[in-house]
This record gives structure tokens, C-alpha cells and sequence, in this order.
């Protein structure tokens, strides 16, 4: 009886490991987006992480043959990344970035989590 309790038990943990790791920790896509900096701030109440908006321009769900924004909210890790966008706000930049499954509170309040600067004009 013990026996099947702890392989139960071992089951149970090595699923709800491999979940968390899957939610918080896979790599679910990775790209470049390119737009202008709207903007590059520090902030949170506990985990002070860095957060940024670009804008996107390009034709969308506007009238016919507007031109609309998209934006595309992201969180950096890297304080030197985050530096180098809070002093060149307004400048088009191309961001890659990777997309997981779910946001850390550490890690920043989004699901996109921009890891290098790979062009700015």
C-alpha cells in the first residue's frame, strides 16, 4: 500500500513539474517585431521588472484602406537592453523576442519577453 502511494505521489509531482515547466518556461515562438518605442518603463509593486509598447503601423481592421497602429506590449529581462530602449524612445526599432506560455511575476507582465536589440534607426 505504501508501495503505490509514493509511486502515485512521484507520479503526481512529475506531471505537475512538467506542467509548470510547459506554462512558464518553454519557448512556445521566437521573432522580430518592428515598430516605434512608444515607450520603456520600470515597474510593479513587488518585482520591479521593465516593460515596453511598440507601435506597429501597417493596414488593419479600420476603414477601408486606413492605416491603423498595432501595438505589441512586451517585458525585457537584460537591464542593459532595457536601457538602451529608455534612451531612445521614438526611435523604430526590430525586437526579437520569445513567446511563452504564461508570465512570471519576475520575469514581467507579459507573455513576450524581449531578449536583444537587433536593429534601431
Amino acid at each position: 500500500m505504501k508501495k503505490t502511494l509514493w509511486i502515485s505521489l512521484g507520479v503526481v509531482l512529475l506531471l505537475v513539474s512538467v506542467l509548470v515547466w510547459y506554462k512558464y518556461f518553454f519557448v512556445f515562438g521566437e521573432g522580430v517585431k518592428s515598430g516605434y518605442l512608444n515607450y520603456a518603463m520600470k515597474k510593479g509593486y513587488v518585482f520591479k521588472t521593465y516593460e515596453g509598447k511598440l507601435i506597429q503601423e501597417g493596414f488593419g481592421k479600420g476603414k477601408t484602406g486606413s492605416i491603423t497602429s498595432y501595438e505589441f506590449e512586451f517585458s525585457v529581462e537584460d537591464s542593459e537592453i532595457f536601457k538602451q530602449l529608455e534612451t531612445n524612445s521614438g526611435k523604430t526599432f526590430d525586437l526579437h523576442y520569445k513567446e511563452y506560455n504564461g508570465a512570471l511575476p519576475w520575469r514581467g507582465n507579459t507573455k513576450f519577453v524581449v531578449d536583444k536589440i537587433v536593429n534601431m534607426k
